[in-house]
This record gives structure tokens, sequence and C-alpha cells, in this order.
């Protein structure tokens, strides 16, 4: 167990002993020079079979039996290391695993004397197994309206806001606040694994930090910080005087408190919060305590929030376009949040199912996912993934938009082939959803499926390479200035270049069977994500903000901000790509004593990192205070609608609509 663990470990320094945490009592024998078959399944959550230097992964399912397949060299004896990959509770860091390859002389000798029977002479759960299953059933799971012309003031202006700018304001500061609770949550699991061993928390609290963590950054900070843009910009940018359903907005807002309230309460009650990964696989997620159905609801408020927001981003750009605003004129913002609002509208009640169906098998005795009942845990994961990998899509494709809106302006060119953009991106959007599986390869599925969603996979690179494509040919031979919007676009379209080939590398089955669960994929997917999302919001948030303001913003700070972002997100995240590379799993609290080096380095850019990001909330409050003030335009290439009105915009931005000549003008560019 793993307070056991944990006080057998605490006198124990790592560097002292031989392969730390990767022994085991009894290890698997095996002959060189003869094909060994597995048969993987497990007794209580999910597993994952792991040795890098022999090839195989393959994930042990309850009420499954996976089958794997290896072959050593005659000249290659010896032991061979691995342990579990998938998240499996609070042992998840220790759980090794041994293969003890001999020679085929070696091997019968062993077997001569009785000592190597491999998978015969025990059974599939041990007496110790047993016991401890005993143990943990006995004791408390813990892995388980106004005027609308009327502009109102005080509190009450927020409270009962319906003005797009107020509302888009409120998402802006609540993302913020998530992120920068979200990004505490980060500095606590980098502070755990600056070194090996146990330092400050138990696995159980830890588990519950890379939960929360990813929670609070996808639903919290990411996706709301792009509704927020999206409430200040959208109107101002289609000639709209506000969105078309005001108080269904303040409505969607302010379910978003009340939701993140409640998952972050789930911190102070019995058995501490959500701690099965934000994937939330059955059966683990449902030996969650008392803060499961918690967990539970506050997902189904963030996808309500989500669906109502989408529904009035869709109503406003389809209704309320200026006349000449025709779809092909539309900014790329405005089309990519378009496209957005639809993955919202087709995904989120899937997500809302799965985690009905998980309540129901908790609570009410179903079993969907339980494989004792006849259930199926792989089905968990299909569902989710046919939601998760759009929303991948979700909270990137309106950076796509602000970085097509940045590039042209700082390149003083227009946009470079904008229909053949418009359509990538919806291309982009039609195949997320039939890529959903390359999460999945390590569960044992039919090789047909494999090589579809390899190729499918692979076939989505292709229209990014044409949005990469437009944004480099829009910069040729452009009067390029490198102001902190800019600054911002081009680490977004190198450093998510970066995350889009090691994707292309996990789409390759062969290859995604060893960097499954690793710490790969969390460099990936951090790689898509804050060079990606964050710095296409950050990108968004200094080109407008001089707009919403109508002060200009210390441009020496915005830059110190961005040299250190740029600088220290690669020391954070670069390094990961070698620590999967040499077989680290992710999710673990502790780790052998070979990661220790390249764990050091990324944890230094994890606090780097985080203390640049306090300059961001500064920039944004001396602006407000302090700014320089500044006319219509606060770029020398902007050509949009939104830089036609005043700085600051006035309360409702266009009481008259705007003319055509000047809609042509901003298409123009």
């Amino acid at each position: 167990r793993s307070d056991a663990a944990r006080e057998l470990l605490s006198g124990i320094d790592p560097h002292t002993v031989d392969h730390y945490l990767l022994n085991v009592d009894h290890p698997l024998v095996v002959p060189v020079d003869t094909k060994v078959r597995l048969l993987i399944t497990a007794a209580d959550v999910i597993h994952s079979w792991w040795v890098p230097a022999l090839g195989v992964k393959k994930d042990a399912i309850p009420g499954f039996v996976n089958e794997a397949w290896f072959k050593v060299d005659p000249d290659k004896p010896g032991l061979y290391r691995g342990q579990c990959a998938e998240l499996c509770g609070r042992d998840h860091a220790f759980m090794p695993i041994v293969v003890d390859v001999r020679s085929k002389a070696e091997f019968r000798r062993a077997g001569r004397r009785g000592r190597a029977r491999p998978g015969r002479d025990r059974p599939l759960i041990t007496p110790n197994a047993a016991q401890r299953e005993s143990h943990m059933a006995e004791q408390p799971s813990h892995a388980a309206s106004h005027d609308h012309d009327h502009k109102p003031h005080g509190w009450r202006r927020w409270v009962y806001a319906t003005n797009h700018k107020d509302i888009g304001t409120m998402y802006l500061v609540f993302a913020c606040t998530m992120f920068f609770i979200g990004g505490l949550m980060a500095m606590l699991i980098r502070l755990e694994l600056f070194k090996p061993g146990l330092q400050f928390f138990d696995p159980q609290f830890f588990n519950s930090m890379t939960t929360m963590h990813a929670l609070i950054m996808i639903f919290g900070a990411v996706m709301p910080a792009w509704t927020g843009l999206a409430n200040w910009m959208i109107p101002m940018q289609i000639g709209a005087p506000d969105m078309a359903l005001p108080r269904l907005n303040n409505f969607s807002f302010w379910i978003l408190p009340f939701a993140f309230t409640l998952l972050l309460s789930s911190l102070f009650v019995p058995g501490g919060a959500p701690a099965g990964g934000w994937t939330m696989y059955p059966p683990l997620v449902l030996q969650t305590g008392a803060s499961f159905p918690m967990l539970i609801f506050s997902i189904h408020l963030m996808g309500a929030s989500s669906i109502l927001g989408a529904i009035n981003v869709i109503v406003t750009i389809v209704n309320m376009r200026a006349p000449g605003m025709t779809l092909l004129r539309m900014p790329l913002f405005v089309w990519t949040w378009l496209i957005t609002a639809y993955l919202l509208i087709a995904v989120m009640p899937v997500l809302a199912g799965a985690v009905t169906m998980l309540l129901t098998d908790h609570f009410f005795g179903t079993t969907f996912f339980t494989a004792a009942g006849g259930g199926d845990p792989v089905m968990f994961q299909h569902i989710f993934w046919f939601f998760g990998h759009p929303e991948v899509y979700i909270l990137i494709l309106p950076a796509f938009g602000i970085v097509s809106e940045v590039i042209p302006t700082f390149s003083r060119k227009p946009l470079f082939g904008y229909e053949a953009m418009v359509y990538a991106v919806a291309s982009i959007a039609f195949l997320s959803f039939i890529v959903w599986a390359h999460h999945m390869f390590t569960v044992g599925m039919p090789l047909a499926a494999q090589l579809f969603f390899m190729l499918s996979t692979m076939l989505i690179a292709v229209p990014t390479g044409v949005k990469v494509f437009n944004w480099t040919a829009t910069m040729w031979k452009g009067s390029l200035s490198f102001e902190p919007p800019m600054l911002f676009a081009l680490a977004f379209l190198f450093l998510f270049t970066i995350g889009g080939f090691s994707g292309l590398m996990l789409a390759i089955v062969p290859a995604d069977y060893q960097y499954q669960d690793t710490y790969f994929v969390v460099a990936h997917f951090h790689y898509v994500l804050v060079p990606g999302a964050v710095f296409g919001i950050m990108a968004g948030v200094y080109y407008w903000l001089p707009k919403w303001t109508g002060t200009m913003y210390d441009l020496k700070l915005a830059t110190w901000h961005f040299w250190l972002s740029a600088i220290f997100v690669n020391v954070l995240f670069f390094p990961q790509h070698f620590l999967g590379l040499a077989g680290m799993p992710r999710r673990i609290p502790d780790y052998a004593v070979q990661f220790t080096d390249w764990n050091m380095v990324s944890s230094i850019g994890a606090f780097g990192f985080g203390l640049a990001q306090l300059l961001f909330p500064y920039i944004i409050w001396k602006c407000a205070r302090s700014g320089e003030r500044i006319g219509k335009k606060a770029w020398e290439g902007a050509h949009g609608l939104e830089w036609e009105l005043p700085s600051p915009p006035p309360y409702h931005s266009w009481t008259t609509p705007p003319s055509d000549a000047v809609i042509a003008r901003g298409a123009e560019h």
C-alpha cells in the first residue's frame, strides 16, 4: 500500500539503490530466441503492461484478455525492466515489471528446479493481492433583468450584465483566475517531481493534483478565455450591436463560478478530490469517494455553459451580421469560432451522456462499464475520446483565428489564401470526428481499425499544413514588425508545429505502443495547448487590449513577458520528450533514478514559466490605469471592422450598421 511504501521509502536515498522502484521479488522468467505469448488482464482497474526494451505495451482491462508477443535475440539475455503505464490509483508509481531473459539451458535448469514456471503455478490474483483488495474494500476509497439600453452601475453592472463587453470581461477575469489556480497545482506537481523519492505529497494527493490541474486548465481557463474573446470581438467584427441572446449570455457565464466552486470544494471532502485522471476511466474513477458526484455535477454545469455559449455565438453570427458582411467577408476569428461552436454543440452532450452513465454505475447499480456485470470499460474510452479529440480542436481553432488576424496586421499584407484557410478549418473540424481511437491503440483493437485511425489521423495534418503554409506565405516579403502580439503569434507558429510533428509520431501504431502513457504524450499535449492555445490567447489579448481600454500597454514589459514565457515553456516541456522516450510513465509521483536530470530541468522551467506569468495581469492593470491614450487604430496594419470604432468602443458597438464600403475595405485586408 502507498502509506506503507512511503514509510519504507522515506528513509531511503534513491541514488543508493540499484534500479530504484524497478525491482520485484519474482520476475517473469523466459528463454531467449523463443516467441513468448502474454495473456494480459486485470482484476480491479485498467493497468498497462509495458517493458520498453522489449517493445511490448498492452492494456490490462477487467473482463478482457489482451494478447501480446515478444522474442528476445539469443545474444541479449538479462533483466528487462518496465512498469504499469496506465493510471491505476495511488499505487501507480509502485508497480514495476521485471522480465528475466535467460539462455535456453539456464531456463531449462531453472525449470527442473521448480523455480521458473511462468504463469502456471501462480493464480491471477495472488493471496497478497486478495488480502489487499479485502482491506481496500473495508476502507473508504480514496481514488473514489433590466432595460437592455440602460447601462447599470456598481455591482449590478456585473451581476446583471447583458452587454457583450462586460460579459466578455468577466469570462476573461474568471479564466485568468482559473489559470493561476491550475498553474499553482502544476507547480505542486513539478515540485514533487524535482527529484526521485516521495518528497512532499501522498500519491493520492498527487493524483488529485494532476486530475484537477487538467480539468481546471481545460474547462476553467482555456475555454472561458476563448468565450470571453468571442464575446468581446464577434459583435464588433461583424457589425452587430451586441450578442443575439444577452440574458442567455449572462446565464451561461454565471454557471461557471458555481461549477468550479463545486469542483474545488471536493478537495475538502472525505477521501479528497477526484484522482482518476481528467479522462475519468472506469473502473478506477468508480472507486472515487464522496467527491465523485461533485465531479460529475460540475462537468454537467461546465457542459451546459459551453452549449449555451455556443448557441449564442451561432445565432449572433448567422442572424446579426451587418448588411454586406457575407460569410466569405467575415474575419477568420469569427469563422473559427463559428466552427468551434458547432463542435461544442455536437460533442458536449456526448461527454454528458458518458459521465451520466458513470453516475448510474456508481449509485444506481447499472453496469455500463463494469465487466463483472456484462459491461465494457473500453466503451467509455470510445465515448470519451469521441468527445475528447474534437475538444482538442475546440481549444485550438480560435487560436488559428487570432493568428490569422495578427500575422497579416504586423506583416502589413492581406492574409494569403483566405478561402483556403476557411476550408482548412472546416476540414479539420470534420476530420476530428473520425480520429478518436488513436488515443486507444494499446487497448487491443483489430488491425483494420488501427490502420483506419492511423491514416485518418495523418490526414488531418494536410489542412493543418495548409494553414501553416498560408501564414508563412502571408509574411513572405511583408513589412514585418515584432510587437508582442506578433511575437506570440510567431511562437505559436513554431512551437505548435513541434506539437503537430510529435502528434504525427503518436499516430503511427507501432511507435505509439512505446509512446502511449509516457511523458512523450505529456510533452506533445502541452506543446499543443500551451504554445498553442495559451500563446494564442495572449496574442489576442495583447492585440485587442488597446482597443478595449483606449490606452497602450507597456510594450517593453510585454516583450519581456513573451521572451520569458517562450524560453521557459521550452525548458519545461521539451525535456519531457526525452523522459518519455527513455521510458518514464506519466502520472507518477516517484520515478527511477535515471530520469532525475531531465525532471529537474523540467521543474526549473515550470517555476520560471509560472513566475513569468505574474507579469501578465500586472501589464493589463498598468495599461488600464495609466496607459498612453490611442486613437481608433492601435496598429498600423490593422483593418478589421473593430478598428473603425472609437477606442474604447461605445457601450453598444454598432448602433448603426457599418456601410458596405467600410466592410469591403476591411475584407480586402
